[in-house]
C-alpha cells in the first residue's frame, strides 16, 4: 500500500499539504512569538496610521507591509496572519476530535451490529436510522443553542470551552451513523467467508474474531471515511460560527473570520481572501489524500 501510495503524485502532494496545515495549527503559538504578533491585540485601534476614520486598513490590499504580512482585520485592527494560524488552530482541533470520536463510534456499533446479527443488528441498525432522519445541517443549528441554554443562562456569556464541548459533542451525536452503517454491511458480508468460520471451529472468541479477523480487512473504509470526514467537519464547524452559534469573539476561528470578511467585503475584500484561499487548499488537498489513499489500498481502482 505505502509503495503504491509514493507512486502517487497528487496523494503525496495532497499528503504534504495536509501536514502542513496541521503543523501550522500546532505551532501556532511558537510561529506567532517568532512574528512578534498575536490575535488579540488591536493593532488598528491602538496605533494611529493604520486604520482609517472608518475603520478600515489605509495601505492597499487590507494593510498588507513588511510588519503584517497579510494585513489587519476591519473595524479592530488586529493581525490577520496570527487570526488565521489561530483559526485553523481552532477548528482541526474540534474536527479532528469529532471525527476521532466519530471513528470509534461507528466501528463499535457497525461492528456490534453487523457481527451479531439478529436483534442487536436490527435495534442497532433502527437507531441509526433514527438518527440519519435528522437534517445535520439545520439540527447542528438548532441544537447548538439549546445545549447552551442547559449549562448557561441566556443573560451570561457562554465560555469558549463549554461551545467547543458542545460544538464537538453535537457533531459527534450526529456525525457517526455513515460509517457504522458502511461497516455493519462489511462486517455482514465478512462474516459468512471461510476464514471467520475457520476461526470459530478453533475456538476463538468473538472478541479475537473481531480483533483479528474483521478490523484489519475494515482498514480501507475506516481511513477512507475518516479523510473525507475531517474536512467536512472542518466546513461545518465553520459553518456554525459564521452562522452565530459556534464560535465567538474574540476566539479566533475559521467560521468567525467569514463572518467578518461577509460584514467588510464591500471595503476590504482581502480579509476573505486569505482564509478563503486556506480553506479551499485544505479541503480539496484532504479529499485527494482520500482518492489517493483508496487507490493505494485497492490496486484494482483506477483514476
Amino acid at each position: 500500500m505505502w509503495r503504491r501510495f509514493r507512486r502517487d503524485r497528487t496523494g503525496m502532494v495532497s499528503a504534504c499539504v495536509v501536514i502542513v496545515f496541521f503543523l501550522l495549527a500546532l505551532l501556532a503559538p511558537l510561529i506567532s512569538r517568532l512574528y512578534g504578533k498575536d490575535p488579540y491585540t488591536t493593532y488598528g485601534l491602538d496605533r494611529p496610521g493604520l486604520l482609517n476614520e472608518f475603520f478600515y486598513p489605509v495601505k492597499p490590499n487590507g494593510g498588507i507591509d513588511g510588519e503584517f504580512w497579510f494585513g489587519v482585520e476591519p473595524q479592530l485592527g488586529r493581525d490577520v496572519f496570527t487570526q488565521l494560524l489561530y483559526g485553523i488552530r481552532t477548528s482541526l482541533l474540534i474536527a479532528t476530535a469529532v471525527t476521532v470520536l466519530c471513528l470509534i463510534t461507528g466501528v463499535v456499533v457497525g461492528v456490534t451490529a453487523g457481527y451479531l446479527g439478529g436483534r442487536t443488528d436490527y435495534l442497532l441498525s433502527r437507531f441509526i436510522d433514527l438518527l440519519l432522519a435528522f437534517p445535520a445541517q439545520l439540527s447542528f443549528v438548532a441544537f447548538t443553542p439549546v445545549v447552551y441554554a442547559l449549562f448557561v443562562s441566556p443573560e451570561k456569556e457562554t465560555p469558549t470551552a463549554l461551545r467547543v464541548i458542545t460544538l464537538i459533542t453535537v457533531m459527534w451525536a450526529l456525525g457517526w451513523m455513515g460509517l457504522a452503517r458502511l461497516l455493519r454491511g462489511q462486517v455482514l458480508s465478512l462474516r459468512e467467508r471461510e476464514f471467520i468460520e475457520a476461526a470459530k471451529v478453533t475456538g476463538a472468541s468473538p472478541w479475537r474474531i473481531i480483533r483479528k479477523e474483521l478490523l484489519p480487512n475494515l482498514w480501507t473504509p475506516i481511513l477512507v471515511q475518516s479523510t473525507l470526514m475531517l474536512p467536512t467537519f472542518v466546513t461545518t464547524e465553520a459553518g456554525l460560527s459564521f452562522l452565530g452559534v459556534g464560535i465567538v469573539e474574540p476566539t479566533p476561528d475559521w467560521g468567525r473570520m467569514f463572518a467578518t470578511g461577509a460584514r467588510h467585503y464591500q471595503n476590504d475584500i482581502t480579509y476573505m481572501f486569505f482564509p478563503g484561499i486556506a480553506m479551499v487548499i485544505f479541503v480539496v488537498a484532504f479529499n485527494l489524500l482520500g482518492d489517493s489513499v483508496r487507490d493505494a489500498f485497492d490496486p484494482k481502482t483506477k483514476r
